[in-house]
């Protein structure tokens, strides 16, 4: 493939990523409870599967956005009471960040309608395909990690 065609599909292909990406938050800002935001579900979902507590900068670097946006959204979350915060014993400038039991029931409440909202989608588009673009989105995603 000439470097001209290699550029345009490059172009293409981010150009879909992207406006699926666009849409994606639309139509899950649009579903999730009144007052989670999409970032607050990854948050808790991410708390959620890891079973761990995380540190703000930890979630920062997740999340690849800055310790600032991040401590402002553990504070959002600890206020609705998804997260529970707790200083560092060994060092107190450090704050640890856990999920919360009503937090666990937010994370799963907004799971089921995410997953309400594009199984429909998904039945449309064909399990098979999207079982095989699973694996090409996922090494365009961690190629991306790699290049941070």
């Amino acid at each position: 493939m000439n470097d001209n065609a290699q550029d345009n599909l490059s172009v293409a292909l981010f150009s879909e990523i992207f406006m699926a990406d666009q849409m994606a938050r639309v139509k899950l800002a649009r579903v999730l409870p009144k007052g989670m935001e999409l970032s607050h579900f990854s948050v808790l979902n991410h708390l959620s599967k890891s079973r761990e507590e995380k540190t703000p900068g930890q979630l920062a670097r997740v999340f690849h956005v800055t310790r600032g946006a991040m401590t402002n959204t553990v504070n959002k979350l600890a206020w609705a009471g998804y997260v529970h915060i707790r200083p560092d014993w060994d060092d107190a400038r450090r704050k640890f960040v856990a999920i919360s039991p009503a937090g666990r029931r937010a994370c799963d409440e907004a799971f089921q309608v995410i997953a309400d909202a594009v199984s429909g989608m998904v039945e449309d588009i064909g399990s098979d395909k999207v079982r095989a673009a699973l694996p090409v989105l996922r090494a365009i995603r961690l190629r991306l990690d790699e290049e941070d």
